[in-house]
């Protein structure tokens, strides 16, 4: 019996050995769980950034004004926090503004650090391209003129006439210059043109032109129009084309397909704002309200519009005449004789007997006489008779080119007409 009660007492022990172990290595877990604890350092909860860095104080500070009406430029860099004394240093400097014909609209601006009570840098901008920079150093204000660069490309440009000239490079010349450039690039067509047409009166519907021009870009997105290059205008189905070309001597001028000079003796507009009211024939006069042969073109224009002389010639009549109103009479070589009528002045050299040269201002557009608006009365008159100045004066041509320039010519012309018809080209494929 006591052999079978040995066992059990043993396996007894045993087990309380076992129980006792497992509740040593829980304490101990728990021991070292709880140390961990102790020893992790508390998160930290993150701040703002501007809580963290302060804000930098910048070094430097800009300003940027502009001159109003009737305003002095001591006044406008006064009000930019410029004294006295530093304003009348700084205009001393800028030895190439007069500040007295200053116009309004000019841009200034002034650069100082923060820690300054003065501007260290004072920016005149005189033009899109043109700043003028007065910077101050240990030795006072130092002035120095900057023209900022242009770059130049070449844009064709081609248009169908359907009621004028404006409206045709307008929408022709749309994506290539801003609204001014293209009123620039159609005054400069009509110049090269004036002794070949008139673009107000000789134009009609249909009539196409093409030319290659150049095109400056400039600072802050300026662009502006160039030089023409070469042009071609269809007048009436008649093509009359342009082409710029410098002789050896570096005198440029225009030339037709012909390499004559496109200047001739007579212009073929007597203002160079060209709008005219009526041409020449049989219309409702104004005044008189009859109708009558109207012997002349007439140019309206505001009063006091410079009038020019069409050619080179002599002053055979300066005064009242009937319904002409104040009247001038211009004899020229060839015996043509040109009036213009309803003047409101006459230029001082324009006197009797005067000799005047073409493009010369001789008078001013006016009302007098039978008039019921500004314009001027223009006629031709051949052999006494007044004939249509449109046909009279087409008979003209200008000088060939030296014989010893042709063949230059020639190759300048071939080379600008294919630039022209590449780049035409190039951009009908990118349109499509």
């Amino acid at each position: 019996m006591s052999q079978s009660s040995q066992p059990r007492a043993g396996s007894s022990g045993a087990r309380r050995s076992l129980t006792s172990a497992r509740i040593i290595t829980w304490t101990a877990v728990f021991v070292l769980a709880a140390a961990a604890v102790r020893l992790t350092p508390p998160e930290i909860e993150p701040q703002p950034l501007a809580t963290v860095l302060a804000p930098a104080t910048p070094e430097w500070r800009e300003s940027v004004d502009t001159l109003a009406s009737g305003e002095t430029l001591s006044k406008l860099l006064g009000r930019a926090g410029v004294g006295v004394t530093q304003v009348s240093h700084i205009l001393q400097s800028a030895t190439s503004i007069d500040a007295r014909r200053v116009r309004p609209g000019l841009t200034v601006r002034t650069r100082q650090r923060t820690a300054d009570s003065v501007p260290s840098e004072v920016v005149f901008q005189l033009a899109i391209d043109h700043l003028l920079r007065v910077t101050r150093g240990d030795s006072g204000w130092v002035a120095v003129d900057e023209h900022l660069p242009w770059t130049v490309d070449t844009v064709a440009v081609s248009g169908v006439i359907t009621s004028n000239l404006y409206t045709a490079m307008a929408s022709s010349a749309a994506g290539d210059f801003p609204e001014q450039a293209r009123t620039e690039v159609a005054w400069s067509l009509a110049d090269i043109y004036e002794y070949k047409a008139d673009m107000s009166r000789d134009l009609r519907v249909g009539d196409r032109f093409r030319l290659l021009v150049e095109r400056k870009s400039g600072p802050q997105g300026a662009i502006r129009s160039g030089n023409i290059l070469v042009a071609s205008f269809t007048l009436s189905g008649n093509e009359v084309q342009a082409v710029r070309h410098e002789l050896k001597g570096g005198k440029a001028g225009y030339y037709d397909q012909e390499g004559r000079s496109m200047k001739a003796a007579f212009l073929r507009a007597p203002l160079e704002f060209r709008r005219i009211s009526s041409v020449f024939g049989r219309r409702k006069h104004p005044v008189l309200g009859t109708w009558r042969a109207h012997k002349g073109t007439d140019y309206a224009a505001n009063s006091g519009t410079p009038v020019r002389a069409i050619g080179d010639g002599t002053v055979i009549f300066r005064g009242r005449k009937g319904g002409y109103g104040n009247t001038l009479e211009i004899r020229h070589r060839n015996g043509f004789v040109t009036r213009y009528g309803h003047l409101r002045g006459f230029a001082k050299a324009a006197r009797r007997g005067a000799h005047v040269t073409i493009g010369q201002t001789v008078a001013y557009v006016g009302a007098t006489g039978l008039a019921t608006g500004p314009h001027l009365h223009f006629e031709v008159l051949v052999g006494g008779v007044q004939r249509d100045p449109r046909t009279a004066l087409s008979r003209d041509a200008g000088e060939p080119l030296p014989k010893g320039e042709r063949g230059a010519f020639d190759a300048s012309r071939e080379r600008l007409l294919a630039l022209l018809d590449r780049i035409e080209t190039r951009g009908q494929l990118a349109s499509r």
